[in-house]
């Protein structure tokens, strides 16, 4: 860990100029104190770093110092810096690897390409955290010990105990078998089985987590893609999930998909509107969503949604009527 953190520090002197103390420990995430030591093990080691006094000192290299690091050319970093431009560092508690990494991709260019592909990383932006109608992506958080001990579990292989509070039901600590990790539209997944029956945890549900010194029941090579088609398949044909046919406004398919568990079809429309066969969590999801596009949408089937909207904008006109 420290010889990552020292390559760290060299790196954003080298990019960035003269940096102060302060600086230098809020990028690096740690005290003021280990900074300093870390300056001094680098001097000793040979790396020539120098420190300014005054008011607007700091510590610098020396002009035309530079690492052995592999080179990139210009496209693959602009790909690398454009994927860690957006919300990476939420993922699965990696934001300081993932900020020591881009560090690392910049030095990696040739002088010629660094500037120009930070600066072209500038121009794209990838998931920002409200869209076009300022709707704010709500992501949910895990506390970085939680999320530390289920990386190391699923990564060891080792057994994983964790204190979970499923829907409805009062929190209790479980052992499960951890296979993987997946996240979706900001939300994290732990994929796993428990007494051999397959079971899926969300994270931000997962109150606390300790790895087991046990090895995990599990195969060697895992296909996560293929367990989440089919446990999200499973997930969507159970409970009281229902499926409307719906044809929609082509301004608010967006909404329509944005309040909808899945798709499970969708065709285009002679009238211009698609029409599109999607699952809702239950009758009264439904029925509460389509309602929220009044009439930039219709429910086409089942019979019992279109006869539901029905008497309730009967109700409402009539509350209205006599005003």
């Amino acid at each position: 860990m420290r010889a990552d953190r020292l390559v760290s520090l060299v790196l954003l002197l080298r990019q960035r100029g003269q940096l102060t103390a302060d600086t230098l420990a809020r990028e690096l995430e740690v005290s003021t104190r280990t900074v300093l030591r870390d300056i001094e093990a680098l001097s000793t080691a040979g790396v020539p770093v120098y420190a300014e006094r005054g008011r607007h000192g700091g510590f610098a290299l020396s002009p035309g110092f530079r690492t052995e690091l592999t080179g990139l050319n210009h496209d693959e970093a602009l790909a690398l810096l454009t994927a860690g431009s957006g919300r990476g560092e939420l993922v699965f508690g990696l934001g300081s690897a993932l900020a020591s990494a881009m560090r690392k991709v910049v030095d990696a260019l040739p002088e010629s390409h660094r500037a120009s592909a930070s600066d072209a990383a500038q121009r794209f932006l990838v998931d920002p955290q409200t869209d076009l109608l300022s709707r704010r992506l709500v992501t949910e958080e895990v506390p970085d010990t939680t999320m530390i001990e289920v990386r190391r579990a699923v990564l060891a292989g080792h057994k994983l105990r964790i204190h979970y509070a499923a829907t409805g039901q009062a929190p209790r600590w479980r052992s499960v078998d951890p296979i993987g990790l997946v996240t979706v539209r900001d939300r994290a997944y732990l994929l796993a089985t428990r007494s051999g029956a397959d079971r899926t945890y969300r994270l931000s549900r997962v109150l606390a987590a300790e790895e087991l010194p046990e090895a995990a029941e599990r195969p060697n090579r895992v296909d996560l893609d293929r367990i989440w088609r089919e446990r999200s398949a499973r997930f969507l044909s159970g409970g009281d999930h229902i499926t409307v046919l719906v044809r929609v406004s082509p301004a608010r398919r967006e909404d329509l998909l944005d309040s909808a568990l899945a798709v499970r079809a969708e065709e285009p429309g002679t009238d211009g509107w698609p029409r599109l066969e999607v699952t809702f969590q239950d009758f009264r999801h439904a029925e509460w969503a389509l309602w929220q596009l009044g009439t930039d949408a219709e429910a086409l089937a089942p019979r019992s949604l279109r006869t539901s909207l029905r008497e309730r904008a009967v109700e409402i006109a009539a509350r209205y009527g006599d005003s």
